[in-house]
């Protein structure tokens, strides 16, 4: 039976940064115009957290059961390592994923933002999809296309929404930044594991397009994150402070373009996430204070 301890490495604490900062940038948005709602605001953080750990469950679970966890480094494998029964690490999954619902149910009752009912719903079915189901996507090199657009576009956006009940630019362009960031902390994951991946036949876009290719896509991804904040810093000028976060990308970049592989990239997931959270967090105080 699975520790305490365990079930929270299980959760992968490291991937939360995904879950906090479109959150964080959706929020500034609607301060932007005006119309920022705290409340609301912590209630999006909560769907967006429970959709989070839901999926690292159903990935625990998805992965575990087709066998292709058996041999990874990196975090705890709940189910691929033997540490919990399968059907116990799918109901958790499912509960995080019934918490996100009723939260979000909550949120779209008090900000009477309907259309969010679909789109939730539809989160919730691709989360499931990531991994399981007969043809799950993340199997064919669509997993960052799903980070981009559920933990970037969807959760940014849909925090704005609930708030401030239009979409802007700023927030457009917030959205495909920590998209971009979220779907790198993917690439980077994805890079560690293309040598099991690939003999379990798990054909992510890291073992499509090999690994220099990858390391490429991830340096692409942060370039990406930075033009968008390019685009903001022309209506609030002092987003260009949200560029101090790239600080924390020094490691990460020196162990990616040293060829660091296996264990030695655990680092650039968590530095990722930590870039994530501070260019989150830089680009809503320089908006804000704009």
């Amino acid at each position: 039976m699975a520790t305490l301890n365990q079930w929270i490495a299980g959760a992968r604490p490291r991937t939360l940064p995904a879950a906090v900062a479109p959150v964080v940038v959706g929020t500034a948005a609607a301060a932007a115009v005006d119309r920022a709602d705290l409340a609301l605001g912590l209630l999006a953080l909560l769907v967006s957290i429970g959709l989070q750990v839901g999926v690292n469950y159903a990935n625990d679970y998805s992965d575990g059961i087709r066998g292709t966890d058996g041999e990874r480094v990196g975090p705890v494998r709940l189910v691929g390592q033997h540490l919990a029964d399968p059907d116990n690490v799918k109901l958790m999954a499912f509960a995080f994923f019934g918490f996100a619902g009723l939260v979000g149910l909550a949120l779209v009752a008090l900000s009477e933002a309907w259309v969010m009912i679909p789109v939730g719903a539809l989160a919730v079915l691709a989360a499931w999809k990531y991994t399981g189901g007969d043809n799950p996507y993340g199997y064919r090199g669509l997993g960052e296309l799903y980070v981009f657009l559920f933990f970037g576009l969807v959760a940014t956006l849909g925090t704005l929404y609930t708030q401030a009940k239009e979409l802007t630019s700023v927030g457009v362009a917030g959205a495909v930044g920590v998209g971009a960031i979220a779907s790198a902390i993917l690439v980077a994951n994805n890079l560690r594991d293309i040598p099991t991946d690939r003999e379990s036949g798990k054909l992510t876009l890291a073992v499509r397009l090999g690994d220099t290719g990858t390391r490429w896509l991830y340096a692409l991804l942060v370039l990406v994150a930075v033009a968008m904040l390019v685009v903001i810093a022309t209506q609030h000028p002092l987003a260009w402070i949200a560029l101090l976060s790239l600080g924390i990308l020094w490691k990460p970049a020196q162990a990616l373009r040293t060829g660091a592989t296996g264990r030695d990239l655990v680092p650039v997931l968590a530095g990722t996430g930590l870039f994530e959270i501070g260019y989150a967090v830089l680009l809503a105080i320089g908006i804000t204070l704009s």
